[in-house]
This record gives structure tokens, sequence and C-alpha cells, in this order.
């Protein structure tokens, strides 16, 4: 098949850690012989003009067998507007809670959910939310991990905090979603060990002067895996967390994980893989860390459950959903 593959989240030269799990799965889906094309935008920020371009490189893009879109509004719309072929869209969880906040947002995403040919959501928590609100059931299937790029062994960095006890690492956007603060403060009962952060936003002011913690900035996504190898839990406390794109791929390297009970973690986040918590339970997150360094590492649990969601098989699934929508089954 021809895909055009429209994504307002894509790497770029400022932000190469943007969209990197969209990218992934469109070099999969070139590995299983599909020619890929691509409308995309590739850096943060910036005016809603921004999505006159990405409508006008998808207007020019040659004619595709179908549309695959990274979130469904206003990705998806910009799609479905501009593209003559058939439409998959795949929601990954700021575009529903869009639509659940704001009514206009809402009709958006019903109209463009009703006229795709395809739907996907990387979790069974965000397939239920999205059909609540649209009516439509949509297939499940995540973006995955790269079991051969994250793997037990891989070499890595030297961790930025000196001393000893066990040390925590937290992969994401510094924002209020991602529970950083409450992550911060957990940390600190346990009075040892060290809390890494790789990502930025507007809450790195409240993490950079506490004790034991360091803000390491963002990072390309390839240079994630040393970042995991460096550390004895992967910390995703999120207030909610549509999936978990940072817990599996520690989980994948065989290190035990803290996750959120909201949202896409407790689908794949067994119980020797790593603990659940409730993120607005400072005092259960930090149970959660001491609870997550006693288990073994190298995790093996964590290894095999992360390896049910390589992004072979995962972009085989939605490999097939791309497909049936070209009428090509």
């Amino acid at each position: 098949m021809r895909i055009l593959i429209v994504s307002q989240m894509w790497p770029g030269p400022r932000d190469p850690d943007l969209g990197a799990f969209v990218a992934q799965v469109a070099r999969e889906l070139e590995r299983e012989g599909h020619d890929v094309d691509t409308a995309v935008l590739d850096r943060r920020g910036g005016s809603p003009v921004k999505y006159l371009r990405l409508a006008w490189r998808a207007l020019r893009a040659p004619r595709p067998d179908v549309a695959f879109a990274h979130f469904l509004v206003p990705t998806g719309l910009v799609a479905l507007l501009a593209v003559r072929a058939p439409l998959v869209v795949m929601a990954h969880g700021q575009d529903v809670a869009n639509a659940e906040r704001w009514r206009w947002m809402r009709a958006l995403t019903r109209f463009v959910v009703r006229r795709a040919a395809g739907v996907i959501a990387n979790s069974a928590h965000l397939r239920d939310r999205l059909e609540a609100l649209t009516g439509v059931r949509a297939e499940v299937a995540d973006c995955g991990v790269d079991t051969e790029a994250f793997a037990p062994g891989m070499p890595a960095v030297a961790w930025p905090v000196a001393g000893d006890g066990p040390r925590f690492l937290c992969v994401g956007s510094l924002v209020e979603r991602k529970n950083v603060v409450r992550l911060a403060e957990a940390f600190a009962r346990l009075g040892r060990g060290s809390l890494v952060f790789v990502g930025d936003g507007p809450l790195r002011v409240d993490l950079v002067a506490r004790p034991g913690v360091f803000v390491a900035g963002r990072v390309p996504h390839a240079e994630v895996p040393a970042w995991i190898a460096a550390c004895d839990v992967l910390c995703q406390p999120s207030l909610v967390e549509p999936f978990g794109q940072a817990a599996l791929e520690a989980m994948a390297m065989a290190t035990s994980v803290v996750a959120t009970k909201v949202g896409g973690p407790p689908e794949f986040v067994t119980p020797g893989a790593g603990v659940l918590v409730d993120p607005f339970d400072v005092a259960d997150i930090a149970s959660g860390l001491e609870r997550a360094a006693a288990l073994p590492a190298p995790n093996d649990a964590a290894r095999a459950a992360a390896s049910l969601h390589d992004v072979r098989t995962q972009t085989a699934r939605i490999s097939a959903v791309l497909r049936y929508a070209a009428g090509k089954r």
C-alpha cells in the first residue's frame, strides 16, 4: 500500500523527541513493504496557522491508498478534508480529553471519527472513553516498543547525581498531567537515592532546587535507552496516562516501573513488572518507589510483559486496519 501519515507530532531538529512513537510505526510500516509518505509538523508550539501548512503538505503528497492520521482533531480533521483517500485515525489521549472538555471539540471529533474508514485507540481505556463520546468502537493497538533498541544490557549514561541508594528516572514533559511535583515530594520522603527528570516544561522551576533531584532536559529519543540503563526504577505516576510509552520502554529493558493506576498502564504493567500507584496520593507514590526498588534487577517479568507490545506485533495490527480501510483485505 501507499500510506500517507499525517501527524502534528514528528521528530525534528529542534524537538528530536517529538512524536518519536509515530515515527517508529512509520519505519516499521516501511519494513513491512509499504510505501510511506508523510505530512507532519516537527516542532512544538506555534500558532494555529501551522495546521494550514499541514493541510498544504497533505494536499501536495502523492495520492495514497489510505491516509493514517495521528490525533483526532485537528490532525484527523485536516486529513479528512485534504486527502482524497480512505482515512484511518488514531487517538492518543489528549485529543480525547479535549473532546471531553469542550463541546465544540466534541462535535468535531464525532465528525471525524464517524467518517473515518478505521479508528484506532492506543489502549482499551482510551477506546472506552472515545466510544462514550462518539458511539464508535475503535480497534486497540499501541505504537509498541522496539525491543531491540530497548533491551537489557544497553550502555548507560553517567548518572548525574552522586551518592548511594536507588536511582529513579522520570521521562516526559514537566507538566501538571505528568504529576512531576508529587513525584518529587514522594521521593523526598524516602530520604535516600536520587531522582532524574529527562524532559522539560513549565514545572522545571519547581524541581531544580530539590536535594537529590536533577533535571537533564529533553533528549533525542535515541538517547533514552542509555538513561533507562542507568536507573533502577522508571517512574510515571501521571494523573492520567492514556497509554504509558516510557514505562513500556523501561520494562523492555528489564527495568522495574512505578506507574499510575489511571489509564493505560494497568493493561500492561503486571505485578512482577512494577507497582501501580494512586497518582493523587504522595504517600502511595513514595511506597511505590520503595516497593519497585526492591524488585529484581534485571526484572525478567518486566521484559516478558513488554514483549507482548513489541512494535512489530503492534504495527501488524495497525497494518491490518489500514489494509481493511483501503479495501486491500
